[in-house]
């Protein structure tokens, strides 16, 4: 496949600071191949004729199944706290995460 489309290391650089990602010189290489190489098969599918295609938004054929959103009855608060060895007023007590 012929390459029309070259990606600069100096834009692979830009995007890489755009995402702030710090990329040694071997992958901003590797990163540089892989985005063309992508900018060339985008390039390829421009080419098609996709006159009398219609739009897929959905290849599965599966549909949402929503249900009622209904209150049904749940554990008490009591309930819920009766097997721990940690409550503070109503609720579970866990050492701090910082």
């Amino acid at each position: 496949m012929k390459r029309k489309t070259k990606i600069t290391i100096e834009e692979v650089k830009h995007i890489a600071q755009l995402a702030k990602l710090p990329l040694s010189e071997k992958e901003i290489a590797k990163f540089q191949e892989q985005l063309t190489d992508i900018i060339d098969f985008v390039d390829q599918l421009k080419k098609l004729n996709t006159d009398k295609i219609l739009p897929t938004t959905q290849v599965t054929g599966l549909k949402n199944v929503f249900r009622k959103d209904a209150v049904t009855p749940s554990l008490t608060q009591e309930e819920v706290l009766s097997n721990t060895k940690s409550k503070y007023k109503g609720y579970f007590k866990v050492k701090a995460i910082l």
